[in-house]
């Protein structure tokens, strides 16, 4: 089993930025990759950003690329979303996954557990 708990969103105004943490607990953290994936009212969820185990590759949506960025430290069994130059359309709920099978894609399915999810408004 393994429990994540997002915490870090909020309000902020279009332009800002805000640093998402999600906390692991459980099995091993360094053991999986780690997702990120938001959900717009009336969206499906979708893919913002990805990172190995070992934190050596990242991967993005491409409407994130160079404007998010995924980290993780293993030492503190937490992986972080990086969000700058925020747009009204990155308004979200913002959900952490773990994939225990290692980075294996990009869609909700082949992630094994979620966190809650932390909201994120972007206000224009």
């Amino acid at each position: 089993q393994v429990q994540l708990v997002e915490s870090g969103g909020g309000l902020v105004q279009a332009g800002g930025s805000l640093r998402l943490s999600c906390a692991a607990s459980g099995r091993p953290f360094s053991n999986y990759a780690m997702g990120w994936f938001r959900q717009a009212p009336g969206k499906e969820r979708e893919f913002v950003a990805a990172i190995r185990w070992s934190g050596g590759s990242t991967y993005y949506a491409d409407s994130m690329k160079g404007r998010f960025t995924i980290s993780r430290d293993n030492a503190k069994n937490t992986v972080y979303l990086q969000m700058n130059s925020l747009k009204h359309e990155d308004t979200a709920v913002y959900f952490c996954a773990a994939d225990l099978a290692g980075l294996r894609g990009t869609k909700t399915w082949l992630y094994d557990y979620w966190g809650q999810g932390t909201q994120v408004t972007v206000s224009s």
